[in-house]
């Protein structure tokens, strides 16, 4: 017999999940807020943020085994309950990067940029942008959305292949330039990823709603 409280506890899962959503995109605009403005205390208050990130995962986590196990959820309910499992470790991915990329902020310290800082802030705004289109496709449960979303990523690469071929440029022309130029790099590839594990969050939002499992780029 099917527990009548399931859809219910499946709608508190989803409330969650975007609370989760919410503030991975708070970490990430923090993360990159205190690279442009050189903001080094600023960068070490972000460890803190992703702690209510992972404990927020934690939650879901431990929920979504309790409703697999005691719940009897149907298959459909199931699934979903597996794609919101795995958005929620998308999601502490996107929190890990934003920690990495104040590390590096810590790094540079209150040093001049080598480069204009240009790029990396294009990089963040779109993934920011996906990362709110994510959460309202999983909201209005728009796989067309989250599709388009998943799209997206293929600017996020592109502006990465222009920040190695400008930042290596600039660590050639001087010797001193080259600690802070693989600090850029890294900074860089954090975003990057981050526009990937966009792209699997809205893989399995259409997982949850379709049931196709599809690689999308």
């Amino acid at each position: 017999m099917v527990n009548n409280n399931l859809e219910l506890n499946i709608n508190t899962l989803i409330n969650y999940t975007l609370k989760m959503f919410d503030k991975s995109e708070e970490i990430l605009e923090a993360s990159v807020a205190s690279m442009m403005l050189k903001d080094v205390e600023k960068a070490k208050t972000i460890a803190q943020q992703d702690d209510e990130i992972d404990t927020l995962r934690d939650y879901i986590r431990d929920r979504s085994i309790e409703l697999m196990a005691l719940k009897q959820p149907m298959a459909k309910d199931l699934r979903f309950i597996y794609a919101l499992e795995s958005i929620c470790l998308e999601l502490e991915r996107i929190g890990d990067y934003s920690v990495n990329i104040a590390d590096e902020v810590i790094k540079i310290g209150k040093e001049e940029h080598i480069k204009e800082l240009i790029d990396i802030p294009k990089m963040k705004d779109i993934c920011i942008n996906m990362i709110k289109d994510a959460k309202k496709a999983l909201e209005l449960s728009d796989e067309t959305l989250a599709y388009n979303t998943a799209l997206k990523d293929d600017l996020v690469d592109k502006i990465y292949d222009v920040i190695q071929e400008h930042t290596l440029k600039v660590m050639h022309e001087k010797e001193m330039n080259i600690d802070q130029g693989v600090t850029m790099l890294f900074v860089a590839r954090y975003l990057e990823r981050i526009g990937d594990h966009i792209t699997n969050i809205c893989e399995k939002i259409i997982y949850a709603l379709k049931g196709d499992m599809i690689e999308i780029g």
